[in-house]
């Protein structure tokens, strides 16, 4: 700040007012202040003069001739004094900081930032993807904040508007009558450049408002237009036409005799393709036993034509079926939807892994009403169909038994129903034909049925004369490489091998079961046999062939004794094992590991061993009779057991090798059998009371699958890495 006193010299106290030195102390608002100069001129001559006060300047309106002649001069020592050199002081205020030379020559930069002080920093949003709050900082333009705007009013000097515009106005100037300026003075020069500015102004307000259509002008920057009504757009009609569809016009007269000649052909074209495709290829060409009449044409007589009966006909009854499948798959849609779609979403939120399984269907018929469910089996060709066998284990209430053949495309009724005199203890499908179906009796008879002819009567059956069981037929089998042999094993004693003539079923007993001491189950060679007047023949009741070694089969017997045999030396077996102490219900070699078998008993366990072993790799205990137990056909490591409380067991040894992963209660009453399917997760099982059972397996419970073919069978590559899988298992155990 700069002082300008005027020509008198402050007072000495003025002097000490202005001089008094500063102590250095910064002011109340922490803000060091600058020094004020004053500059003051010198006065030696006067200094009483220094107590006036000085008199602020001010500028006033230059005053004509006559007013400036009144106004004194200046005196000769004002004249002086203005030639004097000012005096220029400096004070220091008392609230200055002290500042080194250092810090004094250090730059002190400071940045601007656009950032708001005021704007907040801790605001939390929802996320509909998380689902949850989370933190939203001030993204780039929360700090904007907009001080001024303006918006435009110009228009294009090219457009059609501003033309238009500036036609308007040099029209409404032309028509303002010209004014010489030589010719009228200078109050009416103003008057008429008023009216012609008046003029001007009014006739653009008027080209602004409005043009000469009536419509305003429009800005092609900042228009906004505001109508009391709306715009109804026109209507739009839109017609294709197209040409019509050819029109043929037929005539033709339908008779009796033209209907049954069309049928006549195209049913004689179906017979020669299912020929040429050969009968095993269609399970559905085996159903039809179609023969054709021997007399001629029925123009002949009207008698024979009752004969043909077209309702109660086999082609009938084949239409019949497929309207009744459509019919109850209608009914029983959503267990379809749950059969091939649905999959248990619950199993990711299990704390172990465990799953569970699902009750689809219930295949029951009033005809096996208290029967005992014996035997399951899958067809092998097709993945629909299984077979089951209807009978007893109570020796007191043994009557005749079933055969019932269900598909999961029909599943109120069976496919086929075959009535035997005994009851059905086991049955099994030919793995190349399937239409053939081996079963045993309790009576000790052997049956085989071609159930493409749907008639109670068998196309073999054991006699007396041939060769027969004395005792009930607990499992039969067939062999891949052995064509029409299959093999049964009785609580006789004894291991038969039955061959297929062309006029009867031949017996032939190639390995009879003898007792063993228990002290000798242990050892390698089992030459220590006990006398067969004192012990006799060991009761067979479960067998099973190994898919690698044709000749290696398993034996399980009444008294729970295992024994591993083969077909080259029948009289002896190849080692023992002493693993349970009742009778064994159920044995199976691995599918993808030729040295690991299975087997359950009615001791309530269910035991894993080594071929190689005779001691168990694994030992289950699941508190009840097992009734069955079975490997799965699409891992090493899953495998099933049903046992007379009425749960179903599931086990990974991949993924827990003491618990089931899934122990589950479907049925009030006793299970007897399991099965699984070759291709769909599905688990079928059998109580004591006829009813059979379909479980949907949870996604937990098949982890390990991987399908390899259109049948569901694994190829090679996979069967390794199954195996694989099974080998690590063994060696962590």
């Amino acid at each position: 700040m700069v002082l300008r006193p005027s020509k008198s010299v402050p007072t000495p106290k003025q002097n000490k007012a202005i001089r008094s030195p500063s102590n250095g102390k910064p002011s109340s608002s922490g803000v060091p202040t600058s020094p004020v100069v004053i500059k003051s001129r010198r006065k030696d001559k006067d200094p009483t003069a220094a107590s006036k006060s000085p008199q602020p300047k001010t500028h006033k309106r230059r005053p004509n001739s006559a007013a400036s002649s009144k106004t004194p001069k200046r005196s000769s020592a004002s004249c002086s004094d203005a030639l004097d050199e000012p005096l220029r002081r400096v004070i220091k205020p008392e609230n200055q900081l002290e500042l080194t030379e250092k810090e004094l020559e250090e730059d002190v930069t400071r940045i601007l930032t656009g950032d708001d002080p005021n704007l907040p920093q801790n605001v939390c949003r929802f996320s509909f993807k998380d689902k949850c709050y989370k933190p939203d900082p001030p993204g780039q333009g929360d700090n904007m904040a907009v001080h001024f705007s303006l918006e435009g009013c110009s228009m294009h000097v090219n457009s059609d508007e501003c033309k238009k515009l500036m036609t308007e106005q040099e029209a409404a100037v032309s028509i303002i009558p010209d004014v010489h300026d030589g010719e009228s003075s200078d109050s009416d020069g103003r008057a008429v450049a008023a009216a012609v500015e008046g003029k001007a102004d009014s006739a653009t307000s008027s080209v602004l408002s409005s043009t000469d259509d009536g419509i305003k002008a429009k800005n092609q920057f900042n228009f906004s237009e505001r109508a009391s009504q709306t715009f109804n757009n026109p209507l739009k009609s839109r017609a294709i036409n197209t040409e019509p569809p050819l029109v043929t016009q037929y005539q033709d007269d339908v008779s009796q005799w033209k209907i049954y000649d069309n049928y006549k052909a195209d049913f004689l074209i179906n017979q020669k393709m299912m020929e040429n495709q050969g009968t095993e290829d269609k399970l559905a060409s085996m159903m039809l036993d179609y023969k054709e009449p021997s007399s001629p044409s029925p123009r002949s007589s009207s008698g024979e034509q009752d004969s043909l009966d077209t309702i109660h006909s086999e082609t009938m009854a084949n239409t019949l079926k497929i309207m009744e499948r459509l019919v109850n798959q209608n009914a029983q849609d959503e267990v379809f939807q749950d059969f091939k779609y649905y999959e248990d979403e619950g199993d990711q939120f299990r704390e172990h892994g465990e799953g569970v399984v699902m009750p689809l269907w219930t295949f029951v018929t009033s005809r096996t009403n208290k029967k005992q469910v014996t035997s399951l089996c899958w067809n092998p060709r097709y993945n629909d169909l299984f077979a089951v066998g209807y009978g007893s284990y109570d020796y007191m209430r043994q009557s005749s038994g079933m055969v019932c053949c269900f598909s999961l495309k029909n599943t109120s009724y069976p496919e086929y129903i075959i009535s035997v005199e005994s009851g059905v203890m086991c049955l099994d499908f030919h793995p190349r034909h399937p239409s053939l179906l081996a079963v045993g009796c309790y009576d000790g008879t052997v049956l085989v049925y071609d159930i493409k002819n749907r008639s109670n009567t068998p196309i073999y059956s054991s006699c007396l004369r041939s060769g027969k069981h004395s005792d009930p037929v607990w499992q039969v089998c067939w062999r891949h490489s052995n064509g029409f042999n299959f093999y049964s094993i009785s609580s006789d004693g004894k291991v038969a091998n039955w061959t297929m003539s062309k006029n009867e079923l031949k017996m032939e007993p190639f390995m009879f079961l003898k007792l063993t001491s228990p002290a000798d189950n242990n050892k390698e060679d089992s030459s220590s046999i006990l006398e067969p007047a004192l012990s006799g023949l060991a009761g067979g009741s479960a067998f099973d062939f190994n898919s690698k070694l044709d000749n290696l089969f398993l034996v399980g017997t009444e008294e729970g004794n295992i024994h591993a045999c083969s077909k080259a030396y029948s009289g002896q077996y190849m080692k023992s094992y002493d693993g349970h102490h009742m009778g064994v219900h159920a044995i199976q070699w691995n599918p993808f590991h030729e040295d690991i078998f299975i087997s359950c008993s009615a001791d309530w366990t269910v035991k894993i061993w080594d071929h190689n072993s005779s001691q168990c790799l694994l030992h289950f205990d699941l508190g009840d009779d097992v009734g069955d137990v079975c490997w799965s056909p699409y891992s090493s490591t899953v495998f099933a057991a049903v046992t007379t409380d009425g749960k179903v067991h599931v086990f990974d040894l991949a993924q827990n090798k003491r618990e089931p992963m899934c122990s589950q209660k479907v049925d009030k009453r006793a299970l007897t059998k399991a099965a699984f399917n070759r291709k769909e997760f599905v688990l079928i099982v059998g109580d004591d009371i006829g009813r059979v059972i379909s479980l949907k397996l949870s996604p937990n419970l098949r982890r390990s699958h991987d399908d390899g073919g259109e049948e569901g069978v694994l190829d090679d590559e996979m069967t390794q890495i199954q195996r694989d899988i099974m080998v690590k298992l063994i060696a962590s155990i």
